[in-house]
């Protein structure tokens, strides 16, 4: 009876294992590989690990891609600015929404989560090149303020860090707002009337009670917004212009402008690397913050 228990646990743990290795781990080894060779002028365009020689077993790895991104880190420097900037001030539009619908009468959160969610509904692409054309010289935010009289030349709101960080918390805003409801639908009101009744002023009930019980939402939605912002392409290449570096585009350079895989795998590889970092310590945070609760 307990081989049979050992067995049926194994059993129902093993598939959620096997689709990570499978799908996951199996396809980052082969990328990991990939940067530990060179390119060439082959197909697929980069040599081979191992070939065998008149010794035996030859490896031909070797680091040159790695040497190359230590060389110049600021895609990688740009990109973790950006997606700071875009995750900080999602959290400062977020937060309050967030707090809004779910203080909202019960018949209202779902028709306000819809809302938030309504964007989704529409390619991100068409949304990026809607922006274009409000931000543009000629767009109507400029046409706006010329009609009313507050500026006599169009400014400049587009192919600069302004328009990226903008697009950026545009398309990524949802993803803080609703883990940061799943937190603050499920606060304890009472918590929040014992502090009032206790004569806490409403700053203190806030930061006394409602952010701490918060962190675990905070910690997801920064994660959610700030890990496929450090990666984003469309949104920099589109709204950014050429002058704007980010992995993203670097990525896209390698692999398709200059067809250099094992560059391309490097790059990747790196980005995995730093964001492993964010995920560590919110990974800290959410078990730091459970050990602590009643």
């Amino acid at each position: 009876m307990t081989g049979f228990g050992f067995w049926r646990r194994w059993a129902l743990i093993a598939p959620p294992f096997l689709w990570l290795a499978g799908f996951f781990l199996l396809p980052l080894g082969v990328v990991a590989a990939i940067s530990l060779a060179q390119s060439a002028d082959a197909i697929p365009p980069y040599t081979p690990l191992f070939t065998q020689g008149p010794g035996g077993l030859q490896s031909h790895m070797a680091l040159d891609n790695y040497r190359l991104i230590a060389g110049d880190l600021r895609a990688y420097a740009n990109s973790l600015i950006y997606a700071a900037v875009a995750t900080t001030l999602c959290l400062l539009v977020g937060y309050p929404i967030a707090f809004a619908i779910a203080r909202a009468p019960r018949a209202w959160r779902n028709p306000l989560l819809f809302l938030v969610i309504l964007p989704f509904w529409t390619s991100l692409l068409i949304r990026v090149y809607a922006w274009i054309a409000i931000l543009q010289p000629t767009g109507l935010v400029n046409r706006a303020l010329r009609a009313l009289g507050l500026i006599d030349a169009p400014l400049l709101l587009i192919n600069n860090n302004f328009s990226v960080v903008l697009g950026l918390v545009y398309a990524y805003l949802p993803f803080m707002i609703l883990p940061l409801y799943g937190s603050l639908s499920q606060l304890d009101e009472s918590l929040i009337e014992a502090g009032a009744d206790l004569g806490a002023r409403p700053a203190r009930v806030f930061c006394g009670i409602v952010l701490p019980l918060s962190l675990p939402g905070i910690a997801a939605g920064a994660l959610l917004v700030f890990i496929p912002a450090i990666g984003e392409f469309v949104i920099p290449d589109l709204l950014g212009g050429p002058g704007t570096l980010m992995v993203g585009k670097v990525l896209w350079q390698e692999f398709f402008d200059n067809v250099d895989w094992p560059a391309a795998a490097a790059v990747a590889m790196v980005l995995v690397a730093l964001l492993t970092v964010p995920l560590l310590v919110a990974q800290r945070l959410v078990e730091r913050h459970g050990a602590s609760r009643p």
